[in-house]
């Protein structure tokens, strides 16, 4: 696999080399635009607005518009040369419990491994944000953005998140009235949960409908009709109460039958 970047962990006066591995991949179908008329691929061609040739990617440069139709060009490479050691690195800022952090703020995650050389204070920084139950907070410049991150240890490594600032979010747009709640109703719900609460293990979930679509695919390839799947008859639960009472007795396991005593026994 690829290293996705290279950075220097940084707080106090360690340093800790490592490189960051994309921690996901894209395994959805993927269809291709075609001409409704031929079926053949639509394709995207770069062209230029003022003589109308087409571009390759090598012919592509980075340019500010100041001023209509005004530009600065400016390059890669002056762009990296802005840039301070300390900026290139992940400066950690501080340490916080992770359950303060609402998921919404974290945007992408990588795998972080330590270069060779730098495995004991990378180790060092893991084993003790696990034993504080700590994740820490950094900064670095990547491409062109002062990048916040969240470096999260785990039991067998560490990642980093990226993440948003806070004027990145928008502020919830929607409100609605919260109705009352009666005791019981809360109680009954608390029941379904804890009758529903099992361990997360992430190898017990899988994209159905992915496998769904590749069917259709694989049965439109064979000349196979397709046929809708017979739609669900719903219940007939007229209000919350006997719909919860209804899931919690869904969500209870089922019962085993009891050993049949032999004679003589």
């Amino acid at each position: 696999m690829a290293v996705a970047h290279r950075s220097v962990i940084s707080f106090g006066l360690v340093s800790i080399p490592i490189s960051m591995y994309t921690a996901i991949q894209d395994n959805d179908i993927h269809f291709n635009q075609l001409h409704k008329e031929d079926h053949s691929r639509i394709r995207y061609k770069k062209t230029c607005a003022h003589c109308g040739k087409e571009i390759g990617k090598d012919d592509i440069i980075k340019g500010y518009e100041y001023s209509p139709d005004q530009y600065i060009i400016v390059t890669d490479e002056e762009i990296e040369k802005i840039k301070t050691e300390k900026e290139k690195s992940i400066q950690i800022l501080h340490f916080a419990q992770l359950n303060q952090i609402s998921p919404i703020f974290y945007e992408k995650t990588y795998q972080a491994v330590p270069e060779a050389g730098s495995e004991k204070a990378f180790e060092l920084l893991r084993g003790a944000l696990m034993e504080e139950q700590k994740i820490a907070i950094g900064k670095t410049v990547l491409g062109t953005k002062d990048t916040l991150m969240a470096i999260i240890p785990r039991e067998d490594g560490v990642l980093i998140s990226t993440m948003f600032y806070e004027n990145d979010i928008k502020a919830l747009q929607k409100n609605y009235n919260k109705p009352e709640l009666s005791e019981k109703e809360l109680t009954m719900a608390k029941t379904l949960i804890n009758a529903m609460d099992t361990p997360f293990t992430p190898s017990e979930y899988k994209d159905e409908y992915q496998q769904k679509l590749k069917e259709l695919i694989e049965n439109k390839i064979s000349g196979k009709e397709i046929v809708a799947p017979k739609a669900e008859v719903a219940g007939n639960v007229i209000n919350l109460m006997d719909a919860l009472k209804a899931s919690i007795e869904q969500a209870k396991p089922p019962k085993t039958p009891k050993p049949k005593k032999t004679k003589g026994a």
